[in-house]
């Protein structure tokens, strides 16, 4: 993915919706989405010889309000609230899909873990629940691949014992009633359907099972604008 350099001018109260604290109180770390750990990193690639131009006019539009971005020659870090994350996200395999080019969009989510060896947070803290977005509908199709990965690994203070593929399932389900669920493969579950009901499907599993785990992280590639997209449709149009 071509990237844009680093962006971390914005207060950081306005990036993690902190509230303030009382004189003498020092501030919770945990409190802030950043300071949780909240985050997404993303890697497109667009099938066109002049990519890198694509790329670049794509990512001068992107809105990035209430996130810091970090980027690399690998990939792009998006760190913020959940609700501009998915915002951002969206709006991003819209803009991907309408080049009408064959894109690609991979995803990785993290929040509960703000360090790098240790995901120990300061005092104790737990969980951190928040709001679900609502999806936003883009008009453009796109299929993907998602993983969602509960780290848990330690009995919850009510005495609740882990289990992941507990919280996996219910995740799974909900991708059901959201009507973007399509089967299960190896490794992966496949998503179906409107590009901004699939990310939502994606972020809505990882916020749902972030209730109760404390870390929890999840892989997503959308495919858009798929010659093999054109093809089942055809194929379906004429049977």
């Amino acid at each position: 993915m071509i990237h844009s350099p680093v962006d971390t001018t914005a207060p950081a109260s306005t990036l993690d919706g902190a509230a303030p604290t009382s004189p003498g109180q020092a501030p919770d770390p945990t409190a802030t989405p950043l300071g949780f750990g909240v985050g997404a990193r993303i890697t497109a690639a667009v099938m066109t010889d002049d990519y890198a131009r694509v790329l670049i006019g794509i990512l001068s539009r992107l809105d990035l309000t209430g996130l810091v971005r970090e980027t690399g020659d690998v990939s792009t870090y998006l760190g913020g609230h959940e609700t501009h994350l998915q915002r951002s996200l969206i709006d991003l395999a819209e803009d991907l899909a309408r080049t009408e080019h064959h894109a690609t969009l991979s995803v990785t989510l993290s929040r509960g873990c703000p360090g790098e060896v240790t995901c120990a947070l300061p005092g104790g803290a737990g969980p951190r629940g928040v709001e679900v977005p609502e999806p936003r509908r883009t008009g453009r199709f796109a299929s993907a691949e998602w993983a969602l990965y509960p780290l848990a690994d330690q009995v919850a203070a009510d005495g609740t014992a882990p289990d992941h593929m507990r919280d996996i399932y219910a995740a799974i389900d909900h991708a059901r009633e959201l009507g973007t669920f399509r089967g299960s493969e190896h490794f992966v579950t496949r998503l179906e359907g409107d590009a901004g009901d699939v990310i939502a499907t994606a972020v809505s599993g990882w916020l749902q099972v972030g209730r109760s785990v404390q870390h929890v992280t999840s892989h997503l590639t959308l495919s858009l604008n798929s010659p093999s997209h054109e093809a089942r449709e055809l194929g379906e149009e004429t049977r």
